[in-house]
């Protein structure tokens, strides 16, 4: 009985390579339309799906692949005697290796440019059931979802056949890539139509393996999209508790925005997701000097985030004491030669704001719970005095100043502060009374009231 492969690819990435193999191991390859074409041009001999099933691709395409040839041959099972009668009868030929990879559903939706008619024809309907199928199948068939895939899947063909291991795993990172493709035309149309959701569904790509967790002995790993809001261009690999500081600072960086003056710049200090100093000045260079008298002891080993670009003279203050991570939107030449000459110290750039995140949840036993991002700003032209002695303009800036500085320090939390920069900051005491000495105790210690 003749081997069978079929292929149907929206990233033709490696095809071409991966059909030509397929052919040194005398399988025939079934292909629609477009990766056919691609194929042929390759000199790779290949059968449309069309001409295999006796019928047409209709609709633009929309239908090419929903045919009982097509999902015979891979639903059938090869062990199920009443199967194979069937599928003799009704020239049903096996296929063992199915390669689809799906409409790019994802990259159209986020496309500024693109329409919602050219969103909706990018949601796939051949693949998904193409990609199930094979994979519900998998005691028999191979699918392949994936190029990076091809590889691996080629070398251990080279020895005759493909193992029971490897198929269950393939067919599993099947079932993953259409949850993850459903879970985002699901999460893109609610919010397109703005519908009430009735389920949470998070469904996010392995970014990598973290060395461990908030402790050493737990395990720990990314997922999602982090490096399109940050590249880590320097340094030991970024741990846990890094980005839970180096999201804590962005977000208080992020929300000082308002209290900036033109042309100023922004310097947050973090340690253990509290701010260890905050200031806003003309330079960046100013703007850390002032953060940095707030509590030097802690900015040891911190965390220092930059809303305008890090120079030469900035670099070599930075380079004055240990820090884990610097970082900015952008660095000159001169300071990164500087600053990596601190071989373990990350070096990042901001790529893109962070406040665009609309929710936040946190897991708790059975489900999670959940609740807008906090983006809540001080009305400026509604605000009460409730005291008898009026603040003056200056006054009344550094208090919006100090307001945000507190919104991102855990309660119970007391900010002092003066010409917008932090003099000392209590944070996370069962009793306020308690945060009100801790905060004026480091003010003091540092000659800064």
């Amino acid at each position: 009985m003749k081997k069978l492969a079929l292929i149907s690819v929206s990233d033709k990435t490696n095809i071409v390579e991966l059909a030509k193999s397929l052919k040194d191991f005398n399988y025939q390859i079934l292909a629609t339309g477009n990766t056919a074409k691609i194929l042929s041009q390759a000199n790779v001999e290949v059968t449309e799906i069309s001409n295999f099933t006796g019928f047409p691709e209709i609709f633009d395409g929309r239908v090419k692949t929903l045919h009982p040839k097509i999902f015979g041959g891979i639903l059938f099972r090869r062990d199920n005697n009443k199967d194979k009668i069937q599928a003799e009868e009704n020239q049903i030929f096996p296929i063992d290796i199915v390669c689809v990879n799906l409409y790019p559903f994802v990259k159209t939706a986020s496309n500024p440019k693109s329409n919602l008619d050219e969103i909706i024809e990018n949601i796939d309907i051949g693949g998904p059931s193409l990609i199930r199928a094979s994979a519900k199948n998998y005691k028999f068939i191979s699918v392949l979802t994936n190029p990076s895939q091809y590889g691996p899947f080629l070398e251990e063909l080279k020895n005759g056949s493909i193992s029971a291991e490897t198929r269950t795993k393939l067919a599993v990172e099947a079932f993953s890539h259409t949850a993850y493709y459903d879970t985002y035309i699901a999460n893109f149309l609610e919010k397109k139509f703005e519908l009430t959701s009735t389920h949470f569904r998070l469904n996010l790509p392995k970014e990598k393996t973290l060395r461990y967790g908030e402790n050493p002995h737990q395990n720990a790993a990314l997922f999602g999209n982090f490096n399109e809001y940050f590249e880590v261009f320097h340094g030991k690999e970024i741990s846990y508790n890094n980005i839970l500081d180096l999201i804590a600072g962005v977000e208080l960086a992020e929300d000082l925005r308002e209290n900036l003056p033109p042309g100023g710049s922004t310097c947050i200090i973090i340690k253990h997701q509290n701010p260890a100093g905050a200031a806003i000045s003309d330079t960046p260079f100013d703007a850390y000097s002032k953060a940095l008298k707030c509590d030097p002891v802690s900015a040891f080993g911190g965390i220092v985030i930059f809303t305008t670009e890090v120079d030469e003279k900035l670099a070599l203050k930075l380079n004055e004491i240990f820090l884990e991570i610097i970082c900015a939107p952008s660095y000159t030449d001169e300071a990164v030669k500087i600053l990596t000459k601190k071989k373990d110290r990350r070096l990042l750039k901001q790529l893109k704001s962070v406040s665009e995140e609309k929710i936040s949840f946190r897991n708790i036993p059975g489900g999670v719970i959940l609740q807008d991002s906090d983006h809540e700003t001080l009305d400026r032209e509604n605000i009460k005095i409730a005291t008898v002695k009026k603040p003056d303009e200056k006054e009344l800036e550094d208090l919006f100043f100090a307001w945000t500085v507190a919104k991102h320090t855990k309660s119970n939390a007391i900010v002092f502060v003066k010409d917008k920069t932090t003099l000392g900051v209590g944070a996370g005491q069962m009793s306020r009374l308690d945060s009100a000495k801790i905060a004026f105790m480091k003010a003091k210690e540092h000659d800064l009231i």
